[in-house]
């Protein structure tokens, strides 16, 4: 019995060893092979940098407008030059008689196709505290040819409102008749002017054609002296002095200063502390009395031609 009870345990103990033994020589389960990635999402093609217009179409939806052939352009870069070159500068950046930078006007950035900028250029524009813009008399086809130009400077800007690429352009001014110059002078600058009197060395001390003729259209004078800014090289300018007004209440009081504002509905000047004060204009009274240093030539600006301009600055250039 006690025989038998052995041989049973025996045959246990074996069989659970055998057991324990299969179990551990089993072969390990087979891995699951890794998910496949996924591809990364393809990413928008990179804009080729810089300016409106040039992989930036969802930030600058207004200056991607489709540009125009290279003959409009070409031809539209010559009209801004002769017409809008002198207030809005070479680079559309403003130029030396006050023209708003045209990379950040909201005007021009929403026009498409001239009919925003039409009006302006063929009316004119009178802003309080602005240079008044004269009218310009272009053709509807014109305007869109300088608009077209415009929008091919957005889109070669290196960024918003900035200019566009390259050395800045210099030109050759210098193309008018000098003695047609001279007699345009003699009847419309010699009774505030004299070539021997204020204007005497006035190209030595404007060797730039380009700062001079801007100086001379703008009637800003300059001051001696090298320096930069706007004006050009060689000479710093220095501000015209400002106008002036006399008002006169209908009681008869009398006020005087520079001349701050004035409109339809107020005009606004300077008392002797610098302070502004307002007069409400009703109908004729306050009586104004302006003087403006610069009425004749803000009064030549409407009918200076192209070739006037040209033809003076080559007269002017030859008073060294």
């Amino acid at each position: 019995m006690r025989s038998k009870l052995s041989i049973a345990c025996a045959a246990a103990t074996l069989f659970l060893s055998v057991f324990v033994r299969a179990g551990a020589e089993q072969p390990p389960p087979a891995q699951q092979p890794p998910p496949a990635q996924q591809p990364a999402p393809a990413q928008p093609p990179p804009g080729r940098g810089g300016g409106p217009g040039r992989g930036a179409s969802t930030a600058f939806p207004k200056t991607t407008r489709p540009l125009a052939d290279a003959a409009t352009i070409e031809r539209g870069s010559a009209l801004y030059g002769i017409n809008c070159r002198l207030c809005h500068g070479a680079d559309l950046r403003g130029g030396d008689l006050g023209g708003i930078n045209l990379l950040r006007s909201q005007l021009v950035l929403a026009d498409q196709d001239a009919e925003l900028i039409h009006p302006v250029v063929t009316q004119g524009r009178n802003n309080p505290g602005m240079p008044p813009m004269p009218p310009v008399p272009l053709s509807l086809d014109d305007t869109k040819a300088i608009a077209a130009y415009i929008r091919s400077v957005l889109a070669r800007s290196a960024g918003q409102g900035g200019p566009p690429p390259g050395p800045p352009v210099e030109l050759n001014i210098v193309v008018g008749n000098a003695e047609a110059g001279q007699k345009y002078f003699a009847g419309n600058c010699a009774s505030c002017h004299s070539p021997t009197g204020d204007l005497a060395g006035l190209a030595s001390r404007y060797p730039v054609p380009m700062q001079l003729q801007n100086t001379w259209v703008s009637g800003v004078v300059g001051a001696g002296g090298r320096g930069g800014g706007r004006g050009g090289r060689g000479v710093v300018p220095r501000a015209p002095k400002p106008a002036t007004a006399i008002v006169t209440t209908a009681d008869g009081q009398r006020f005087e200063g520079p001349l701050q504002r004035i409109d339809d509905f107020i005009v606004v000047i300077a008392d002797p502390d610098g302070l502004p004060r307002t007069f409400r204009r009703v109908g004729g009274n306050p009586k104004i009395e302006i003087t403006d240093p610069l009425d004749g030539h803000k009064k030549l600006w409407v009918k200076l031609t192209d070739k006037d301009m040209h033809d003076v600055t080559a007269y002017l250039v030859t008073l060294k």
